[in-house]
């Protein structure tokens, strides 16, 4: 059993090997802005001492969300933007098209980005 919370700072080299690994291109620094802004949410072991999962927010955008390539299928990136959109109103995402029955299993509303082969989705 995972648990989700709050990013805190001692958790950003965690939180950069994980979107590292999801081969996701975000910023050191941004992410430990966001981090410091309360933007970060973590999916943690049942022990909460390995991070197993992170979600960048900026504002009510889905900036990345990715898991440990070993724990991928078992619901933690689910948990991840579950616990995103308890914090928000509304949560919009901008993703490549093999993610789509990701978000559209968690309730967005989807259509193509303004970037060609990528999709746009909203949930409220």
């Amino acid at each position: 059993m995972t648990g989700v919370r709050e990013a805190t700072g001692r958790d950003l080299p965690d939180v950069m090997n994980v979107l590292d690994g999801a081969a996701l291109a975000v910023d050191a620094g941004a992410v430990g802005d966001a981090i410091d802004g309360g933007d970060v949410l973590v999916a943690v072991s049942a022990d909460r001492e390995r991070v197993l999962g992170a979600l960048v927010l900026s504002g009510d955008h889905v900036e990345a969300v990715a898991v440990r390539r070993r724990r991928r299928g078992q619901g933690i990136g689910s948990a991840l933007v579950e616990a995103a959109g308890e914090r928000r109103d509304r949560l919009t995402a901008e993703f490549d098209a093999d993610l789509r029955p990701f978000y559209e299993g968690l309730g967005f509303d989807i259509e193509p980005a303004a970037e060609s082969g990528r999709l746009w989705g909203q949930r409220r």
